[in-house]
This record gives structure tokens, sequence and C-alpha cells, in this order.
């Protein structure tokens, strides 16, 4: 594969899908994030609300050592659990897509289902904890408190997803390329360090 594929794991509410909207808009490539739940729901014949209610949640233990098929359609048929299923048919996807073109794929594992692609330009985000808050505050309109709760719940939702399946830690340099804190650096160096990399040898 020639081409170059973002990969954006993120902490909740770090920015994670601005910095791909941001870095689609001008590299002109797709960016898939709910778009994923939404193509997994066609494969399993479901609504987008179900999958979106198991994605990104912890997988079974079982799929650990699974070999996850190539076709979407043939993930989707195996019959497992509706949270394995989504997680099958969604790896089968990021892989189809990631073939058929530069693109950006925010989270669900994507730089790890991808990392022997050697276009891969992997990275976590974080932020701080006040800010994050802030973000989901403002962003859906609720109180701190339920803002903070949301943070906690959806982090720990993403590392119990992400470290059930790769075995690695979610938010270490050890599993990503780069970590970058949107707090220190800010959204706007954040996307010009990404958009660099990918543009990198490009004519």
């Amino acid at each position: 594969m020639s081409h170059k594929i973002i990969t954006i794991a993120r902490q909740f509410g770090s920015g994670g899908h601005e910095a791909g909207e941001r870095l689609s808009k001008k590299l002109r490539i797709p960016l898939y994030d709910r778009s994923l739940v939404e193509m997994a729901a066609r494969e399993l014949q479901l609504s987008p609300v179900s999958v979106e209610k198991v994605d990104e949640s912890a997988l079974h233990s079982f799929l650990r050592t699974y070999h996850v098929p190539e076709d979407p359609k043939e993930a989707a048929r195996y019959g497992l659990p509706l949270t394995d299923n989504t997680y099958l048919v969604q790896t089968a996807l990021i892989k189809k897509l990631a073939a058929q073109g530069p693109c950006i794929i925010i989270g669900r594992c994507g730089g790890f289902i991808l990392r022997d692609d050697p276009g891969l330009i992997d990275v976590f985000l974080c932020a701080s904890r006040k800010e994050r808050i802030a973000r989901i505050m403002e962003r859906y309109g609720i109180p701190e408190r339920d803002a903070a709760s949301a943070v906690r719940q959806t982090d720990n939702r993403r590392r119990q997803y992400y470290e059930t399946y790769t075995k690695e830690e979610w938010g270490s340099i050890e599993s990503h390329q780069m970590l970058m804190n949107v707090s220190m650096l800010g959204m706007e160096k954040v996307v010009e360090i990404i958009e660099g990399m990918y543009n990198q040898g490009r004519g």
C-alpha cells in the first residue's frame, strides 16, 4: 500500500473528531468515525443505535486470538454476540477502507489494526481533564458533574476495548507512534504537525 493512512486514538473530550475533520478538509481525504458505526450496522442489518451501544465496548476474550475475515459480510455471518460481531465487522471495514486509498480513521483500534501498513500515521490525542470536561459541557450542553462522569466512563470503556483486543496499553507511547497533548500544543499545532507528516515525501 503506497498511500498514507491517519489513525487517531483519543481521550474523550480531547478533540479527536475535530482534529480529524480539520485534516479531512485540509488534505481532501475521507474521515471515518461514526460512519464506521453506520457501515457496520448495514452489514449486521441492525439500526445504528443498536450498534452504537456496543461500539468501542469491551470485547469477548475469545476474540483476542480470533481470525478477522477480510470481507465485512463474512464477519457479519459469524453469529457471535453483538459486541464481538461489531468489532469483527468494523475491523474488516477499516482494512477495506485503508486499502482503497488515503483516509482518516478515528478510534476503534485503527492504529493497531493497520500497524503493519508502511503508510500509517498513528496518533493518540490527550488533553487536561479540566479542558476535556469543559469541551464536553459545551458540546453537549450538560452540567459539569455529568460531563466529568461521561469523561471517566467513556475513557474507561475505550481503554478496556483497546486493551482487551490488542493486549497493549491504551494511550502509551509503546502502543502509538505519537502522543500529542492538545492542551499544551493547541488544536492548530496538532493539525499542522499531522498534516506535515502526511505531506512529507509527497511531490
